[in-house]
């Protein structure tokens, strides 16, 4: 373990595609992104992937994956891995991504998923204190707390907790809660972040395709995601052409890093309130006659 970070999991690892020292490495992050598995990254925060991607002088994306990947679908020639094979076969996917898509560095948890939806376990807060610390990021991809996933609604909950015990002067500018397991389609147009990932669509295939492990072990998360991402785009207008031909949606997390008391889930049900009073003004407006 490089004595810069010391991470608290058993087989945690960071790696750092072009070989440079940790600390330049890390000193560098201008977007991070925390999620819970290998390949949230690629599929939740291409946006930031993308938007260092080329850049090597001005944006670097860092990336950190929470759990050690044992609980992952597998079928195919997966089928019969143990969970500590898979675990390695996920690492590793995960480190090819992370040479693909250029990122600053990946840092690897190996965090058991029980240990994550523990909100008192030490361990996962030390080593997001530390991330955050040491990367400094101006904005943050994260999950959103609509999503279906515990373990991914989990890591949202310690990524606003790690970044609400940062001094304030050193906090990120911006935190996006991604989708995943639950697309953001729903939101009020007005309270999407939205996201261009078009372009480059080679670079989006081939970090998807790398986690060979889940799409031949019984997962097309890439057909999916990329899927997701075009009916975005067309359905996002009714009434005007394409802008985009992919686009992602997020929910801005950033109001509670600003005020440490506002409750997650109170701003999280201001989303869907905001949604249902939508949907019932259509209704009336539309139910009155002319």
């Amino acid at each position: 373990m490089n004595p810069l970070i010391q991470l608290k999991a058993p087989g945690a690892e960071i790696y750092v595609p072009d070989g440079k020292p940790l600390p330049e490495a890390l000193k560098r992050t201008t977007h991070l992104g925390i999620c819970a598995h290998q390949d949230d990254l690629e599929f939740m925060a291409y946006h930031g992937i993308l938007e260092c991607f080329g850049h090597p002088n001005h944006q670097w994306f860092t990336g950190v994956t929470v759990t050690n990947g044992s609980g992952s679908a597998r079928d195919g020639k997966y089928k019969d891995y143990t969970d500590e094979q898979m675990m390695e076969v996920r690492k590793v996917e995960q480190k090819k991504a992370a040479a693909i898509g250029e990122y600053a560095a990946q840092f690897l948890l190996h965090h058991p998923s029980k240990a994550v939806k523990v909100p008192a376990d030490s361990g996962v807060a030390a080593d997001l204190d530390n991330i955050l610390s040491f990367c400094n990021p101006r904005v943050v991809y994260t999950h959103n707390f609509q999503d279906k996933h515990d373990t991914h609604v989990a890591v949202a909950l310690r990524v606003i907790a790690a970044i609400r015990r940062m001094p304030k002067g050193e906090r990120p500018q911006q935190v996006i809660g991604c989708e995943v397991w639950r697309s953001l389609d729903w939101l009020c147009d007005k309270d999407k972040v939205v996201m261009p990932v078009d372009g480059h669509e080679n670079l989006a295939d081939a970090l998807m395709g790398v986690f060979d492990s889940q799409i031949c072990g019984g997962k097309r998360y890439d057909l999916a995601t990329r899927g997701r991402r075009l009916a975005n785009a067309t359905y996002f207008e009714s009434h005007e052409v394409d802008k985009n031909k992919a686009l992602s949606w997020g929910m801005d997390l950033t109001p509670l890093i600003q005020d440490d008391l506002r409750d997650p889930f109170e701003y999280t049900q201001s989303f869907i309130d905001r949604f249902s009073g939508e949907v019932k003004e259509r209704i009336q407006r539309l139910s009155k006659p002319s």
